[in-house]
């Protein structure tokens, strides 16, 4: 009987680990950089509700997957960090699918704002410090279905 409330006691008392496993569908993406062509494997985001939740309580992320979020008119975007257990690199994309800028490297948790450069029409969260191993640049083009449109 003791040993039953002991157990119960420490497993109180653990701290628990939240991990937010992939809930949107996901989709290739490839990017063209001067290294070549870079491809993910996806999860894109379009409503409000999972923008602001994104990456957020994950603990890992594989080096080939990302999120991707939709922003439909492109605009001016800034992303912050709260709540997010992984550095990442946040790519700011032009509504022509070319790299805007890169926050590279983001530091896990910070409140600090990492804005666009311009109006984008899309943001890639990937990996922190992948964007500076594989090459990826400001005018690189990324392409996706949000922006390469089948007419």
């Amino acid at each position: 009987m003791h040993t039953l409330i002991c157990l119960s006691l420490i497993l109180a008392a653990a701290p628990v680990v939240v991990t937010s496993a992939p809930t949107a569908r996901v989709e290739p993406l490839t990017i063209e950089s001067a290294k070549g062509e870079q491809v993910f494997s996806v999860e894109v985001v379009h409503r409000e509700k999972e923008r602001s939740r994104g990456l957020m309580f994950r603990d890992s992320m594989a080096n080939d997957r990302g999120m991707l979020f939709d922003y439909s008119p492109p605009q001016k975007i800034a992303f912050w960090m709260k709540n997010t257990f992984i550095p990442l690199d946040i790519i700011f994309i032009g509504a022509d699918g070319r790299i805007l800028n890169i926050a590279e490297n983001t530091t896990p948790l910070s409140l600090e704002r990492l804005p666009s450069v311009g109006e984008a029409r899309g943001v890639l969260e990937i990996n922190g410090g992948l964007s500076a191993k594989l090459g990826l640049k400001p005018g690189d083009k990324v392409h996706h279905a949000i922006f390469d449109p089948v007419q």
